[in-house]
Parts: structure tokens; sequence; C-alpha cells
């Protein structure tokens, strides 16, 4: 059997001059605010994957356990041999597990962490030497622009997760719209979390080990080696709230002291307990989000749940 290479692609918008004058404007905006982008730097994506692991977190599993309760009828409904595009792909693993139920015919993994999903790739192509995969390093959270070098044919975009949470709605449906612009007369596979009682949904952020607090606070080292400041995370205190308004979960780190943090000749002085804001994560009613994807120009959409309907998987075709 011949051997494949996966191939890596670079986009323009991961350069590191944008992402610090994007960071420095969010630190020096009122409040203060940092893209959940980048909380996922190699260790972030490392402490992700031991957070969907914690007896808390429950999404990954129960979203795991959806697709293979109803990987039938999924492909009734989407079809198969298109070319699988893993959106925040992370280490592959959730696309990876539909290979057999999708077959697709190539897999694209797009990531806004270069390094660990090149690693992860190198590592998957291994196991399936005759699919033809490609990882691109993409910041989509802005403009969902896949390159043209990946070639023409159907792809069913693939969103797992409930990522689409850390969007605005008004972003989300901007986002679900330009991935049906890409999708080349595809489908769209997309995890989304619902809304529960707060009791389940406040420790699946701030779980007893520490380890969304751990994860939420990497953060500020990332911002220190992509911005070269000078924050200490021993600083900082990771806070987790609910509004219920908004329907959304909300993750702050909260100044434990007076601050100062500098930069390039800039700075920020923080008070003790002021905050910036790293993360929101919306939670959708099914009739909500299913408006939302109408509303993106999405058609013909399913939905399948686990039985307290906690969490849903969204298929639509384009």
């Amino acid at each position: 059997m011949h051997e494949l290479l996966p191939n890596f692609i670079e986009a323009p918008a991961t350069a590191p001059a944008r992402h610090a004058t994007e960071l420095a404007a969010g630190l020096l905006s009122r409040p203060a605010r940092v893209s959940p982008k980048h909380l996922y730097d190699p260790l972030g994506c490392r402490l992700f994957e031991a957070i969907t692991e914690l007896p808390e977190y429950a999404a990954t599993r129960t979203e795991a356990a959806i697709l293979a309760a109803h990987g039938d009828h999924i492909v009734r409904a989407l079809g198969t041999g298109m070319t699988l595009v893993d959106l925040g792909a992370g280490n592959c693993a959730k696309a990876a597990s539909l290979f057999d139920l999708l077959r697709p015919a190539r897999y694209v993994a797009v990531d806004i962490a270069a390094g660990f999903i090149r690693d992860a790739l190198q590592a998957l192509q291994l196991r399936h030497p005759a699919l033809p995969m490609t990882g691109v390093a993409l910041d989509f959270s802005q403009e969902l622009a896949l390159p043209e070098a990946l070639g023409g044919g159907p792809r069913l975009m693939f969103y797992p997760g409930s990522s689409i949470g850390n969007f605005e709605p008004a972003h989300a449906r901007r986002f679900l719209r330009q991935a049906r612009e890409q999708c080349q007369g595809g489908a769209l596979l997309i995890g989304v979390d619902l809304v529960k009682p707060l009791a389940q949904l406040l420790p699946a952020y701030d779980d007893a080990l520490g380890v969304t607090a751990a994860f939420n606070r990497n953060l500020l080292l990332n911002v220190n080696r992509q911005l070269g400041s000078d924050f200490d995370p021993a600083d900082w205190a990771h806070l987790a709230c609910f509004d219920a308004d908004a329907s959304r979960i909300e993750m702050h780190l909260r100044a434990l002291r007076a601050v100062r943090v500098r930069w390039d000749g800039q700075q920020r002085d923080f008070a003790a307990g002021d905050t910036i804001h790293t993360e929101n994560s919306y939670k959708y009613r099914i009739e909500q989000f299913d408006a939302l994807l109408h509303a993106a120009g999405w058609s013909d959409t399913r939905c399948w749940t686990d039985a307290e309907q906690g969490f849903a998987v969204f298929g639509a075709k384009a």
C-alpha cells in the first residue's frame, strides 16, 4: 500500500504580529478581554484534553455516545465520501473515530495551534496511511476562509465539542454562513451544548481538581509569549459564572492584588478584583439552534441528543 505524508498549510492570518495587536487592544479595553482562542497553546490543548476526562465535564463523552448511537442515521442524512474538514481539530481523535462511518475521501484538520496539529496529524497518518491528509494552521475565529489549495469537491464541515458556544450569537450565525459557503455543496455536523440545570453547568467550568483553573491561567503564559508581557499567573484566580439572561457560562481571570502588566512600551494597571474576560460558552435550546442554522442558510436540519437532552449533534445540508 502506498503511504502518504500529510501536507501542512499555514494561513497568513495566524501571523504573530496580528495576534499581538489584537491582544494589546483587548488588554487595554475596559473591561479587559482576551479571545478564548489564546487558551489553546500546546499546554492549553493538553490541559483541555484533561478537562474532557473530568467527571464534571460530560460534553465530550456525551457527544461521542450520540455519534456512536446514531451513526447510521447521520450517514443517511448527510452522506459519505466527502472531504472531512475538522474545525478546531485538536488531537484529531473525534474525527478519526468517524473515519469508518463517514468514509472520507480526504481529511483536513484545521486548528490555530500549528505545532500541536502537526504532531497529531503525523501520528494519525501512520494509522491511516492510505487516506490523504492535510493540516491547516488557521485562525478561523474571525473568518472561516479555507486555502484554495485544498481543491474542490463537497466537504463535510465537522465542528464538534460545542465550540460554537464560544461565539456571540450574531458571530455564530456569520460563522455558520461561512461554513456553508466553504462546504462546496456538502454538509455540516456540529456539536452543541444545551441548556441544563446550573448544578450541572458550573462544575463543568470550575472542577474540584482545578484543571479548568490551570487551563484558564495558562492563557497568561501564552499571552506573555506572544506579546512579551510580564503576567504572573500567581496574581490571578479563575472565575466561572453563569449569565442567565444571555444563557452563557463566562470565564474570567480575577486579579488577587493590584497588578501592573507591561509589554512593548505599554502597560495596564489592574486593581484587586479587576477581571480579564477569557471565554463565553453559550448554551442553546434545540429549537433555538435549529433556527440559527436556517438563518445561516442551512437546510434539511437533523438533531440527535442524549436521553437527558443535555447535548445535541446537529446535521444540515448546504
